[in-house]
């Protein structure tokens, strides 16, 4: 299977010793001597890294006399920057979209806020009980209620007493 130019770019920095060299590269064209001095192993490790590094078109070696100092190539940093761009352009948008979903949705609990404040403020105004309902059918007391009748059906039962 092959693998296009982007995701070479990317398999080669995901490490973080290629990352830095490409940083250390960024600012001038080193050789391989000179971009070891600053890492923990040999010069042959720091090749392999820069293997790979060419290998995904991010950097490129030539030959200036006795040196063969390496370059760093921005052709595909554009391509990566482009492929990252056409994805947070769409993030944007996304997110651009949630917000008005969100916007709308605050000014709609904003009115509906608003309205049951008009309306329990219209209600208070006219000195209407919150609690009656005149719809409601009165509650009954004394004899109609059922709770405080004796149910003849029923036998009284107490505590002890033989049945």
């Amino acid at each position: 299977m092959a693998v296009d130019q982007l995701s070479r770019a990317f398999v080669a920095l995901a490490d973080p010793t290629r990352r830095d060299i490409v940083a250390r590269l960024s600012v001038r064209d080193a050789t391989v001597g000179e971009l070891a001095e600053s890492y923990a192993m040999s010069m042959q490790a720091v090749s392999k890294h820069l293997k790979v590094l060419e290998e995904a078109g991010l950097v490129s070696r030539r030959r200036d006399a006795q040196r063969r100092p390496c370059h760093l190539e921005p052709q595909v940093f554009d391509l990566m920057t482009s492929w990252i761009e056409r994805y947070r352009r769409q993030a944007e948008a996304r997110f651009g979209r949630l917000d008005a979903v969100l916007a709308a949705m605050a000014d709609a609990d904003a009115n509906t806020d608003a309205d049951t404040d008009a309306d329990a403020n219209a209600h208070a105004d006219t000195g209407a009980d919150t609690d009656a309902d005149t719809d409601a059918e009165p509650k009954p007391t004394g004899a109609d209620d059922p709770e405080s009748r004796s149910r003849p059906d029923r036998p009284r039962h107490t505590e002890g007493a033989p049945q």
